[in-house]
């Protein structure tokens, strides 16, 4: 029966909201999960599903965000310095797999050809599979995280020439010339359409965003970052080549961008979503017929592919010496096919570099390897990796100095806001030489930011996704200097729910808004009037003649006071106003008594210090304990 491409959809997130929680409850994680369910409502199963094509070309655009968002994480400059780990690392395991795999097929028989091509094609793995299953585990700054981000780097890239060489690879005996385009003209637009991505980014895409950022719409900036990636898409795809890679290049290109964390997230919730569908589409494709018309065949052949990929993976790692555990981790995740393996496998069929069998073959093949890559890494979490002294998820990030990627978002500390308030704290924590990620929605504040060498990204922080890409997951303090109390709000109550490790710091715009604060959670709240408000009455105090250190002691008297009866007055909801009224009144008398002549005198005695850490330790920043230390006061001084 045959369904529309909603309805298809439809059944795709249905099956993947039931079987992906099951998945992940009974630790074979989402990946897994997303590529059963595929399988079981796929048209060699239930046959749920129809036009399933279609469905994959749309389901395919969540490969093409993916590499766009690897490659918004890569600077050119990361790049270069990556160049060791990205050509070693991968160069080697891409040329030793397509040799090994080139010498068995050509030893049954094959054309070198066919041979050749289908090595280069097996040879590459799957982004896709092996980011989700080590994000989900939490080790891509592992050893072996970055070993394996290397390595898929190497294979993303090397895609592209290997492209350029399948055509050259046709049996000419059966060769069918279907393009009228001379080979010169091919390569001309080809390497127009790189060099427009290339300028365009620099020129046109950077003055454009920011153009739509001061619109102050986030609708538009996200139908904008949209439209970037589905425009490359389509114009990697009119000259022949692979849509992935034109948006990571294009990635690239903006990873230099002040908007790099705002695209990351607006692109992330539409990568996710399509990513999950890809893979359901990948365990949909399984060709039940064909394998339980060969089994034995199809279980050889990925047995085989597996073994292979995973053998020339850790002498790999011998090679560039990555620790034991962390090898056996980098080998599991890789040995398998990727996704690319299909659009060059239709490519190459499409030139007529082997027959619709082997493909058929060789689709099937890439696709179970794919499914067995997160059992892969269950045998390794639970049989391989407690065999060593530290399990692999806990494991220490000992990377080679040649083979660590660095970390773009290492700021202990992340400010949100950088108007007059926040620049006094970024200037004075610059001054210590401590970095510091500024998140701005001010695009003018960001091109003035950006000429004193600030790292200042566009972006509102409310947004979860900037959070993470901003680093929070790594920081240690957040401090909220955004001027909207309602923005203040927000933001505390999203960071204190998703990262309940940061210390919050919060800018108060009054005493009842700091009350509000304190009840959401802040760790410290500053009134931005309190400090000038007190430094202007000690310099009233001393211009009506009381002495400098006695007018100093009155306004930190008055602050410890202040704080106090703000937290404690924060712990009540102020219901009725009366009570409040009146409990207001006493603290007045509080503090009365606290700055009465017998304190100020006692204060006086102490040889002209400035501190009052000394004699103040009982001090606990309560009411109670501030009117027992007046006591205190009070007493010694009619002892004395």
């Amino acid at each position: 029966m045959e369904h529309g491409v909603l309805f298809n959809i439809f059944i795709y997130l249905a099956a993947g909201v039931v079987a992906v929680p099951i998945a992940k409850r009974l630790g074979l994680g989402s990946v897994l999960g997303y590529l059963i369910a595929g399988a079981i409502v796929g048209p060699y199963a239930l046959s749920l599903i129809s036009n399933q094509e279609d469905v994959m070309h749309v389901a395919e655009f969540g490969v093409v965000m993916m590499l766009f968002l690897v490659g918004l994480e890569l600077k050119p400059a990361l790049l270069w310095q990556l160049r060791m780990p990205i050509l070693g690392t991968g160069g080697l395991q891409l040329c030793a797999t397509t040799l090994c795999i080139f010498l068995l097929l050509l030893a049954c028989g094959l054309a070198w050809q066919t041979a050749l091509a289908i090595g280069l094609i097996v040879a590459l793995s799957s982004t896709a599979i092996v980011l989700q299953n080590l994000q989900e585990r939490e080790l891509m700054k592992t050893e072996a995280g970055k070993n394996a981000f290397a390595v898929l780097l190497f294979q993303d890239i090397a895609v592209i020439p290997i492209l350029s060489l399948l055509p050259l690879l046709v049996i000419q005996d059966t060769a069918i010339v279907e393009s009228t385009i001379p080979s010169w003209q091919s390569a001309l637009m080809i390497a127009g359409v790189i060099a427009g991505i290339i300028i365009g980014g620099h020129f046109l895409v950077v003055p454009l965003l920011r153009i739509i950022a001061r619109s102050r719409s986030r609708e538009i900036f996200i139908a904008t970052a949209l439209a970037l990636v589905v425009g490359i898409a389509l114009a990697m795809e009119a000259v022949g080549l692979s849509a992935a890679l034109g948006t990571f290049l294009a990635g690239v290109v903006l990873a230099d961008s002040e908007y790099r964390h705002e695209l990351e997230s607006d692109i992330e919730p539409f990568k996710s979503l399509l990513l999950g569908i890809f893979f359901i589409s990948v365990g949909a494709s399984i060709d039940f017929n064909l394998l339980f018309e060969q089994p034995a065949l199809i279980a050889f052949l990925v047995t085989g592919l597996i073994v292979i990929k995973f053998v020339v993976l850790f002498i790999t790692g011998i090679v560039f010496k990555i620790q034991r555990s962390q090898n056996w981790l980098f080998s599991c995740a890789l040995a398998q096919g990727g996704e690319f393996a299909f659009v060059l496998t239709s490519f190459a069929l499409q030139r007529q570099v082997f027959d619709n069998e082997i493909a058929s073959l060789l689709v099937l093949v890439v696709t179970l390897s794919m499914v067995f890559t997160p059992l892969l890494l269950i045998i390794n979490d639970k049989i391989i990796a407690p065999t060593f002294k530290r399990k692999v998820p806990h494991a220490a990030n000992k990377a080679t100095p040649e083979h660590q990627i660095p970390d773009d978002t290492d700021s202990s500390v992340i400010i949100a806001g950088f108007g007059g308030f926040g620049q006094v704290v970024g200037r004075l924590l610059h001054g210590y030489h401590i970095n510091t990620t500024i998140l701005e929605n001010d695009v003018g504040q960001i091109e003035l930011l950006q000429q004193f060498k600030y790292k200042v990204f566009y972006g509102d922080a409310e947004q979860l996704n900037l959070l993470h890409a901003a680093g929070a997951d790594n920081a240690k303090l957040f401090i909220i200097a955004v001027e909207s109390a309602s923005r203040t709000k927000r933001i505390l109550i999203k960071v204190k729910k998703h990262f309940p490790h940061l210390t919050v710091l919060v800018r108060a715009t009054d005493r009842n808004h700091a009350q509000q604060l304190i009840r959401l959670g802040a760790d410290h709240v500053f009134r931005e009037s309190l400090d000038s408000g007190i430094s202007l009455g000690v310099e009233t105090l001393k211009a009506l003649g009381m002495r400098a250190n006695q007018a100093h002691r009155a306004g930190q008297v008055f602050r410890r006071h202040d704080e106090a009866v703000l937290h404690e007055e924060a712990k009540q909801m102020h219901e009725h106003e009366p009570e409040f009224v009146n409990r207001s009144l006493t603290e007045r008398r509080i503090l009365k008594k606290l700055l009465g002549l017998d304190a100020l005198t006692y204060y006086d005695n102490l040889n002209d210090a400035w501190a009052t850490q000394a004699h103040s330790n009982e001090d606990k920043n309560t009411v109670g304990n501030l009117a027992a230390a007046h006591k205190h006061n009070k007493s010694t001084g009619e002892q004395s």
